[in-house]
């Protein structure tokens, strides 16, 4: 009778005790490979530049909260201006030579514009008003200029094809956008008890294409707004444009990230109306 009670104990005891998982190859496949996306541990650098735009495609915004119009207690719009001369808005700039770098690293400017011409971003809009939109094509009068030399226009005037030698085209670069706008509203939440912020809309700012090489004209008096974007409509196209501060590897900013916590930007307009 004891004997018995000791089988069942012992069968019960080995029962509830954890089995060592098998070694693999033995009785099970192997676990996949994990790609690794942390330079410290990377083995193989072409693994490491797949993983990182795999890693890039699979990343998603995190989704604004529905705000009831009866919880926001108090708000006020705001119109502010990021200076990309300063450094800790060097993120939102660089790069601007995309020849010798990896195909994920783009600046804010090039995210932009790549996704308006493949019609990936809709909500482009010619004012602060947001009533006009704008196709990549009737973007193209405010991006580049084309224009001949005397050369040409003497080469037209005899009759003669103009040369190719004799059009000076000039096109807006990611190394010309000197600043941003950008509109948002501070808001309270008396339902959650905090004061949030929601950025609305945003525009690169550069030299007007027809006098940007003038030395005649004041540079600071030659800026204008290129065009504005409807910024939550685009969320998720531009967290697959992955900036990399100040050029470092290992700290990777997502653009949606980058303008909540590291800029820096001057309020230049308050009311509640749009810019005059």
């Amino acid at each position: 009778m004891n004997a018995t009670k000791i089988f069942w104990f012992c069968a019960l005891l080995f029962g509830m005790m954890p089995l060592r998982a098998q070694e693999p190859g033995v009785g099970q496949p192997a676990p996949p490979v994990k790609k690794e996306t942390f330079l410290l541990n990377v083995v193989d650098r072409d693994q490491y530049e797949s993983a990182v735009v795999q890693r890039n495609n699979n990343d998603q915004p995190m989704p604004y909260p529905y705000v009831e119009e009866s919880d926001v207690l108090w708000s006020k719009s705001v119109w502010e201006v990021i200076d990309l001369d300063e450094r800790i808005n060097a993120a939102l700039y660089y790069p601007t030579d995309t020849l010798n770098i990896e195909s994920y690293r783009r600046s804010l400017f090039d995210v932009l514009i790549a996704n308006i011409k493949n019609g990936r971003i809709k909500s482009v809009y010619a004012d602060t008003y947001f009533k006009e939109k704008r196709t990549y094509s009737e973007l193209q009068a405010s991006l580049q200029r084309v224009d001949t030399t005397d050369a040409g226009i003497a080469q037209f005037n005899a009759g003669d094809r103009v040369s190719e030698e004799y059009i000076d085209r000039r096109a807006i670069g990611a190394a010309d956008i000197e600043q941003y706008l950008i509109y948002g509203t501070w808001y309270f939440d008396k339902r959650m008890g905090e004061l949030k912020y929601r950025l609305l809309a945003m525009a690169p700012v550069a030299p007007d294409v027809n006098f940007i090489d003038d030395e005649s004209v004041d540079p600071d008096e030659n800026l204008v707004p290129l065009f504005w974007v409807w910024y939550p409509s685009v969320r998720k196209v531009m967290v697959k444009g992955l900036s990399r501060l100040f050029n470092s590897i290992s700290n990777p900013l997502f653009f949606f990230f980058s303008f909540f916590r590291c800029i820096e930007a001057a309020v230049f307009h308050l009311p509640n109306s749009v810019i005059p």
